[in-house]
């Protein structure tokens, strides 16, 4: 299948409203960029394309005559697969906004091209914090996380039960890299060490040698800087190896469908950051339920709900602002807080940063868990404002925007 042609969805009204004069055919595409066959599919992939749909059909209630197109397709985690499918969308296809983006080395390309297009960028599963630092771009919105968030929060979350050293395992692109850099300088904010780190291609599936140099390192804390089938494959092969018994694993991006790979049996006592999860409140479990009429059952994960609540958001603002330029979308977004039902109160910082609460959750036991999806406690809530990089601290050239 040709990767650029992979779905196409649309939701209009019925009725005849007064013409968008900024807005081309009073129409606005949108693609979803993902990953349908790699390490990140089940997080991302077919749950990111009929998240956007559903922000689709929300916005249909209330577009004012605008039509909604949304398009799909599998950047095969390849960057230059990645940039083709964006530079065709935007040339050919007409497409103003690209949601989702996994895999950080592709949503930093991506981003790039947007901003010389002056179209939108909306990171809803992209990491890397580069996308708001050295990398930020006034046409750039990043929701859901990032790598200083997953760092951050796990090391300060580890530091109250005293687990100060750590030895790493890396997955070697930007994902991997950011993570590692964010979490080991928060690391030695809060006085830890760092005593080793292993970087494997994206892909690993033995991670035997890893695990066996994390064992003789003595540090207390095996740090999965990784996310998808190379974690999942990590944590199983730590339990094979006999490493957690004398290590805390701690996965610095792990989501439900993770979860539900591992099984509760083997994720169970899992701490970890999320911003969002099905269960979470009235809210949450009611658009999770339609999530889950498009998707056989599968409850959400935080990089599906960001899908949702950043297209919905966009959406909104080229309508209120009446273009779909990039720059002017974006400071739209900007403009006010976001009740967003699936993410509580939300900001957009000047950089690009979508601010809200995030959560330490635990993976219950087999025994706590009563029903299918019922995989979570609640540790902790983590205000938006101490779980984010402040505005001046990411390096964002701002003055270059002005």
């Amino acid at each position: 299948m040709n990767p650029i042609c992979a779905a196409v969805f649309s939701v209009s009204l019925l009725f005849v409203a007064p013409a968008f004069a900024e807005i081309p055919g009073n129409a606005i595409k949108v693609g979803v960029l993902t990953d349908m066959s790699g390490p990140f599919s089940d997080q991302v992939g077919k749950g990111s394309v009929a998240a956007a749909e559903l922000a689709a059909e929300d916005f249909a209630k209330e577009s004012r005559g605008l039509t909604v197109q949304i398009l799909s397709a599998d950047h095969q985690n390849k960057p230059d697969v990645g940039l083709s499918i964006a530079r065709h969308w935007i040339d050919e296809d007409g497409v103003v906004a690209i949601v989702d983006l996994p895999n950080s080395g592709i949503a930093l390309a991506v981003a790039n091209l947007m901003r010389e297009k002056h179209r939108t960028t909306l990171a809803s599963s992209s990491l890397t914090s580069d996308l708001t630092g050295k990398a930020c771009a006034p046409t750039t919105v990043q929701w859901v996380t990032d790598t200083f968030v997953q760092g951050n929060s796990t090391v300060q979350a580890l530091a109250q039960r005293d687990l100060k050293s750590w030895y790493f395992l890396v997955v070697d692109y930007a994902l991997g890299q950011a993570l590692e850099r964010d979490a080991s300088a928060a690391l030695s904010a809060s006085g830890g060490t760092v005593l080793g780190a292993v970087r494997s291609p994206l892909g690993t599936i033995d991670f035997s040698s890893p695990l066996i140099s994390a064992q003789s390192s003595g540090a207390s804390v095996l740090a999965l800087a990784s996310t998808g089938a190379d974690m999942i494959n990590a944590i199983k092969q730590a339990g094979e190896f006999g490493v957690t018994p004398q290590m805390t694993v701690a996965p610095l991006f792990i989501q439900l469908s993770d979860v539900q790979a591992l099984g509760l049996a083997i994720a169970k006592g899992l701490q970890f950051v999320e911003a969002f999860y099905w269960d979470l409140n009235d809210k949450t479990r009611a658009w999770s339920q339609r999530f889950a009429a498009k998707m056989d059952g599968r409850m959400p994960t935080e990089d599906h709900a960001g899908t949702y609540s950043a297209t919905l958001a966009y959406l909104r603002a080229v309508r209120d602002a009446n273009t779909v330029e990039g720059e002017k979308v974006v400071k739209q977004m900007e403009a006010a807080p976001i009740d967003d039902e699936l993410f509580g109160k939300v900001g957009i910082r000047h950089d690009g940063r979508a601010v809200h609460d995030v959560y330490l959750f635990e993976v219950k036991s087999p025994a706590e868990s009563k029903a299918p999806y019922d995989d979570y406690k609640l540790v902790a809530t983590i205000p938006g404002e101490k779980a984010f990089r402040s505005l001046d601290a990411g390096g964002c050239p701002f003055d270059a925007w002005q």
